[in-house]
């Protein structure tokens, strides 16, 4: 048996777990899932999936009477839902619904819609529980369909009405948002609204009655696959025709930029350059806004992550990807002052973004136009910024705007009187500051601006 090797994750279904074998992550199926792994695999149902590419690959490789090992294909980098922008977590749930539908018409049904059921791997998102399928029993609600208003529609419509930071809530409720909170939450209007009142309102009523087991009962107890899949189109076309219209700092960031275009274009080359240099595979670009620099970037790369801290930046480099079909780059929502922390029982249910990123271990650490951010805007000192940077990767491109840049002198203004505090913002005491965690490989000023240009390479420890 494997349950000595348990991920600390896999514990809430009885179907089977997750587990960690020589590195890799692979999953135990227990007899009492057997019937239906045995349908699954031999009606064609997963193969359909798999070749769709909704449902993560994978490749069996030991049965007996008491367990069955499959060995899902590997995925570098876990992002959660709480690190999603709007349109990914759109993405999400129209995916969670295309595959009820499916499973649906082929006599199976999602046991539970979490959505921490997905995550986001080879430039898409991929549904990740093989064992949340079981036999459609006809004439009966979906089984998930709370689980699916809580994790899904219910953030979605926060978001909609209260903005993207809504999204964050889920760090907090890791069970889904509760009916009550997502009816109290939404505006008034929304009760107006018949498929809102029906899927939000009703169901917080509910619940506010203590009846647990309310899965879609305002529907009827009995109802049949017809009346399921109607449901189902329902929520898929109202979610499908929602928008953020909210506007960010940083959604435009390009657009108003402080440096001549052959400065941008030179920056641009140094990047491309240094990256080439290191034969680099894989880099995150920590403030990275839309991929703009990764993706002029001509060294092949295996995958780059591209966080940054405003939705809109996050959602058009999700939407720009989806167009070109990219498959190496992989966008999420990132706040460098407040990274997401180990959450969930025994704070090891979801990993803190320092674990995954130290395990990922990217070759190069791209950190453009941040600095001044996390010094000004944060108060981070410079010996801090370092040591974070030095946590999880051995060489880092770090972009240093001057305290003359109009930039560090607008944030330098937000001050007030206490703008002497940071007469320690230079580039000399950055440099003496990043020397204690990395030595200097190359500096280089960007013509025409008051910026420079680092590449760093970590210390031997």
């Amino acid at each position: 048996m494997t349950t000595n090797n348990r991920h600390s994750s896999s514990f809430r279904d009885p179907s089977g777990f997750i587990f960690v074998d020589q590195g890799l992550i692979k999953r135990s199926i227990s007899p009492l899932y057997f019937e239906q792994y045995f349908k699954l695999k031999s009606s064609g149902f997963f193969e359909k999936l798999h070749n769709a590419g909704l449902l993560i690959r994978h490749e069996e490789i030991s049965a007996s009477e008491s367990e069955i090992n499959i060995q899902p294909e590997h995925i570098p980098f876990f992002t959660y839902p709480y690190e999603w922008s709007f349109n990914q977590y759109k993405e999400a749930a129209l995916l969670t619904l295309k595959i009820q539908k499916f499973a649906l018409e082929h006599g199976f049904s999602l046991k539970d819609a979490s959505a921490f059921n997905i995550t986001f791997h080879n430039g898409r998102m991929v549904f990740i529980d093989t064992l949340s399928f079981d036999f459609y029993q006809e004439n009966t609600p979906w089984r998930a369909y709370k689980q699916f208003i809580t994790h899904f529609f219910g953030p979605l419509l926060l978001a909609k009405y209260n903005g993207a930071e809504s999204l964050k809530l889920m760090n907090s409720f890791i069970d889904g948002i509760p009916s009550k909170m997502l009816s109290s939450m939404l505006p008034y209007k929304t009760k107006l609204n018949p498929f809102l009142y029906t899927n939000i309102h009703l169901l917080a009523k509910y619940e506010d009655k203590h009846n647990e087991d309310y899965e879609g009962k305002s529907k009827a107890a009995n109802l049949s696959k017809k009346a399921q899949l109607n449901l189902i189109k329902g929520l898929y076309e109202f979610i499908k025709k929602m928008t953020l219209n909210e506007a960010s700092e940083w959604g435009n960031y390009y657009d108003k930029t402080n440096y001549e275009e052959a400065a941008f274009d030179q920056k641009a080359d140094i990047i491309n350059s240094w990256i080439q240099q290191l034969s680099a595979k894989t880099v995150i670009d920590i403030g990275g806004n839309d991929g703009t620099f990764v993706r002029k970037i001509h060294q092949e790369l295996d995958l780059a992550l591209v966080c940054d801290i405003d939705n809109n930046a996050v959602d058009a480099n999700f939407e720009y990807l989806k167009q070109k079909k990219e498959t190496h780059m992989l966008p999420f929502v990132f706040d460098v002052l407040n990274p997401s922390a180990n959450i969930g029982f025994n704070n090891k249910e979801r990993d803190s973004f320092l674990k995954r990123i130290k395990a990922f271990a990217p070759d190069v650490t791209m950190a453009l136009a941040v600095i001044h951010h996390m010094t000004l805007s944060g108060n981070i000192p410079f010996e801090m910024s370092a040591e974070f940077f030095a946590s999880f990767s051995e060489y880092l491109v770090i972009e240093f705007p001057k305290r003359n840049d109009s930039w560090v002198q607008r944030l330098l203004k937000t001050k007030g009187e206490f703008k002497d505090h940071f007469d320690f913002y230079t580039a000399e005491n950055f440099k003496t500051s990043y020397l204690r965690c990395f030595d200097i490989q190359e500096k280089l000023n960007i013509e025409n601006s008051e910026r420079i240009m680092f590449l760093l390479k970590r210390k031997d420890v």
